[in-house]
């Protein structure tokens, strides 16, 4: 069992910034990736950033791309999304997760992923 744990969301302007912070304990070993998530009302859960936990390399959704950063902490165990240039429409609930797949090309779908955090309300007013 992998736990996350995630913090840092919170009410932000347009324009403005925010880091949320995702940190996991447990099985650790067996995670491969990290990723995050979002999901509006009345929306489908959809991709944000992801991360190899080894190399860091990163995958992002074009909507965020060159305003988001995933980043990690090997030491901490904890993976970071910071979010600048917010805009009312990345208003939505944000949810890391860990996945056991060493295929980079999957983490773009939540179903790679074998754990959740417990999500996190980022809102962004006009």
């Amino acid at each position: 069992q992998v736990q996350l744990v995630e913090s840092g969301g919170g009410l932000v302007q347009a324009g403005g910034s925010l880091r949320l912070s995702c940190a996991a304990s447990g099985r650790t070993f067996s995670t491969y990736g990290m990723g995050w998530f979002r999901q509006a009302p009345g929306k489908e859960r959809e991709f944000v950033a992801a991360i190899s936990w080894i190399g860091g390399r990163t995958f992002y959704a074009d909507s965020v791309k060159g305003r988001f950063a995933v980043s990690r902490d090997n030491a901490k165990n904890t993976v970071y999304l910071q979010m600048n240039s917010l805009k009312p429409e990345d208003t939505a609930d944000y949810y890391c997760a860990s996945t056991s797949s060493d295929y980079s090309g999957s983490y773009y779908y939540y179903n790679a992923y074998d754990y959740w955090g417990q999500g996190n309300q980022v809102t962004v007013s006009s």
